[in-house]
């Protein structure tokens, strides 16, 4: 698949699934375009190897040189690129995306707001978990009894410089004798976060099976005037919606499979 085809299916799923979170995006040229001033970009993933592999970048404030770009990288399966493609928007969606609609909106619809007591300063909006393979029910229940952020906050810490956001990227899961655990703060592996996630206790089995989830990290200080650029234009049959009280992790991504994400 050429570069400029991969770019209009990834534009294509992209305006699909905001669709699915209640956003309207259009494409515009190299971008795709949504509400108030929030766009999302496409860039090739580094390595040139294609296939499943998709990076997108939300902008909170189209049109400012210094405007915040949340960047996160995904990748999906299929039987061919076009599928694997759509896939790996749908992942992004899900996990990321979500995110930063919450950030925006504010309604506790699509990710929960946290307390990070060892993140002082710092507020935290974590989207659903994506959990995926063979016998994921076992690794789902310990996410959804387990906040696995403030284990990290010691470890994350030290990273986190300048009002934000920053993305902070989880992925875990494996099998017993062969897991995996990283933590990519703004795009970039933190050893130290790593190395305290494959020390949780989070359940190995014998047969592979993985989660993802994406937490946005903000100073308090900037939060306010992040949301603010963020946020889709005023309309006039736009209602107010209730705060929803906090749900899992995995409660969350089961939502949003029955919603067709």
């Amino acid at each position: 698949m050429r570069p400029e085809e991969r770019l209009a299916v990834i534009q294509r799923c992209v305006v699909l699934e905001m669709a699915r979170l209640g956003q309207q995006f259009t494409v515009d040229g190299e971008v795709v375009r949504g509400p108030g001033t929030t766009a999302v970009a496409v860039r090739e993933h580094p390595g040139g190897d294609g296939g499943g592999h998709v990076d997108l970048g939300f902008v909170l404030q189209l049109g400012r040189a210094d405007a915040p770009v949340v960047w996160d990288c995904a990748a999906g399966l299929g039987k061919t690129e076009e599928e694997k493609l759509a896939n790996a928007v749908k992942m992004w969606a899900t996990t990321t995306a979500s995110v930063l609609v919450e950030l925006a909106e504010g309604r506790g619809v699509h990710a929960d707001r946290l307390e990070v007591p060892g993140l002082p300063g710092w507020q935290a909006v974590q989207g659903p978990a994506a959990v995926f393979g063979f016998g994921n029910e076992h690794l789902a229940a310990w996410l959804t009894e387990n906040r696995v952020l403030p284990a990290l906050a010691p470890a994350l810490r030290t990273g986190l410089t300048g009002p934000g956001p920053v993305g902070v990227k989880l992925f875990l899961g494996g099998k017993a004798g062969d897991d995996v655990a990283e933590v990519r703060v703004g795009g970039e592996v933190s050893e130290e976060a790593s190395a305290a996630l494959r020390a949780l206790d989070w359940p190995r089995g014998e047969r592979l099976c993985w989660a993802r989830l994406f937490v946005l990290l903000t100073a308090e200080r900037a939060a306010g005037a992040v949301e603010r650029v963020g946020a889709p234009a005023p309309t006039a049959t736009a209602t107010a919606a209730p705060a929803a009280r906090a749900r899992g992790l995995f409660a969350r991504w089961r939502q949003a499979r029955r919603a067709g994400r």
